[in-house]
């Protein structure tokens, strides 16, 4: 009976004392605050806040970090990491050439397209072949400086720019709006991506 009442107090006793684990606790933080609060309640883990970016930190837990997505927990040895916010961009650059559709017909388009391609692969200047032919009256020498985003340039004019390389030269339409574009692609797309992190010893 004894027995019985020393297992029956221990079993009771058992939830009292059971702790959670740092990945327990770290699964049930979303917030820079809640993460400061951990770190003000947990001393003796070590725990901190550090941020880590694309391009900056290339070592090989740097790398791991940067592949994970906002939210996750993941432990590497004694030491677990959460991810607490991430922020991503990318930014594109090109020069482009606009002819307009309610202006000129397709035959026309078509022509102009042949003739500037034609022109700049001989070695005619970029910026030359845009004052001649651009019809949006842009002075920039037909570049686009770096831009992303839908103020700045038409969507398929951004999605074709994404997925060409630098130094190719091709067709964008927009058929709703009558705009027709010729885009050489001149720099390397430049993706930026940090991240804040919440670290602690344990597991």
């Amino acid at each position: 009976m004894k027995i019985n009442l020393m297992v029956l107090l221990a079993l009771m006793a058992a939830p009292v004392f059971a702790q959670q684990t740092v990945t327990e606790k770290f699964q049930k933080i979303t917030t820079i605050q809640q993460a400061e609060e951990y770190i003000k309640n947990n001393p003796e883990l070590k725990p901190e806040i550090f941020e880590v970016s694309y391009g900056r930190d290339s070592g090989l837990l740097e790398k791991r970090l940067l592949r994970q997505k906002q939210g996750d927990v993941f432990s590497v040895g004694y030491v677990t990491y959460k991810i607490l916010e991430v922020k991503e961009s990318i930014l594109l650059r090109a020069q482009y050439i606009f002819l307009d559709g309610g202006s000129l017909t397709k035959a026309e388009i078509d022509s102009l397209k042949k003739i500037i391609v034609t022109r700049f692969q001989a070695g005619e200047d970029w910026g030359k072949l845009s004052d001649e032919f651009t019809m949006d009256g842009n002075k920039t020498r037909g570049d686009t400086d770096w831009f992303w985003g839908e103020f700045s340039f038409p969507k398929e004019f951004q999605d074709a720019v994404q997925k060409h390389k630098k130094g190719e030269i091709f067709f964008v339409d927009v058929p709703e709006k009558q705009w027709h574009y010729i885009v050489h692609k001149t720099h390397d797309d430049q993706i930026t991506k940090d991240i804040k992190v919440l670290r602690s010893n344990g597991r």
